[in-house]
């Protein structure tokens, strides 16, 4: 055995599948976790859309607008 560890999770796996597959198994109700980057990526997100809006193409000041 040159990877004990390894050997000794893959025994845990097994067991945990094997035992899974029973009527009677042991359930664990599975609780949502909070995203941890939301709140980044909704700063990331308001700061590209700032940034979209001030570099989006205007129309020319005088020109016709088709309606």
């Amino acid at each position: 055995m040159e990877l004990p560890t390894g050997y000794i999770t893959a025994l845990d796996v097994m067991n945990r599948h094997v035992n899974s597959a029973r009527p009677n198994a042991p359930v664990q109700v599975e609780h949502p976790r909070r995203a941890l980057l939301a709140p980044t990526r909704q700063a990331t997100a308001l700061a590209l859309r700032r940034l979209a809006d001030r570099i989006q193409p205007r129309p020319l000041p005088g020109t016709p607008r088709c309606s």
